[in-house]
């Protein structure tokens, strides 16, 4: 049935970013006397917060725990770094704007739901023009706990006033998926984003395309 919610990942899934991400990470690396990763690397470092993207970068696993002192350090010149090079390169992935001005013009109540922190996500929502299809955009920061937990999905849900059911969630990472299981939504995966090394087909999403217009007539089919 049609969807009623459609709520969407920001970073990999909505925008490109991982090159201002990356920009922004080496600089923190190089301040602390760390060479920089190449920008694949970090692309697939992205998805679970920028503090969990520092800890990856510093220690080049994606389980990786840097030292905490060093951590800090290095994630405050990444916040500072970031700020100052959030939309340089950073743009809509093709045909998004266009699916996003057909859903809601189908009655179809959108939603971004990110990990990226607060501090960041409004900013890149404003300066590239996103702002006005969201009802509801909840960052990583904005309640207790972020993907891949089910309450920043339930929490928008319960905003809408609709059953999961009705709600799928769009994304490009492991966490968006397991986010959306936990929650009893749909969940639609895109396979350009920053999955790293996780097959998303292996995982058997409700949907997986290439593409933004793919993405329209499922959702109101």
């Amino acid at each position: 049935m049609p969807a009623k919610v459609a709520l969407f990942d920001l970073d990999g899934t909505l925008v490109h970013s991982a090159p201002d991400i990356a920009e922004a990470a080496n600089r923190a690396l190089r301040d602390k006397g760390f060479s920089p990763r190449p920008l694949q690397e970090i692309a697939s470092f992205i998805g679970n917060g920028a503090e969990q993207l520092i800890h990856r970068c510093l220690t080049g696993e994606r389980e990786g725990r840097a030292e905490a002192q060093l951590h800090t350090a290095t994630y405050r010149a990444f916040q500072a770094h970031y700020a100052a090079c959030l939309v340089e390169q950073t743009r809509p992935y093709p045909e998004v704007i266009a699916a996003l001005t057909t859903l809601a013009a189908h009655g179809i109540r959108l939603g971004c739901v990110t990990n990226k922190s607060a501090r960041f996500t409004q900013p890149l929502l404003e300066q590239l023009g996103l702002t006005h299809f969201f009802e509801i955009t909840l960052s990583g920061d904005s309640l207790s706990t972020k993907k891949p937990s089910a309450e920043p999905l339930l929490h928008a849900a319960r905003h809408y006033g609709e059953h999961p059911n009705n709600c799928v969630m769009i994304g490009d990472s492991i966490a968006d998926l397991l986010a959306a299981r936990a929650a009893g939504m749909r969940i639609f995966c895109v396979d350009y984003g920053y999955a790293g090394n996780t097959d998303l087909a292996a995982h058997a999403p409700d949907a997986l395309v290439s593409s933004f217009s793919a993405l329209v007539p499922l959702l109101l089919a």
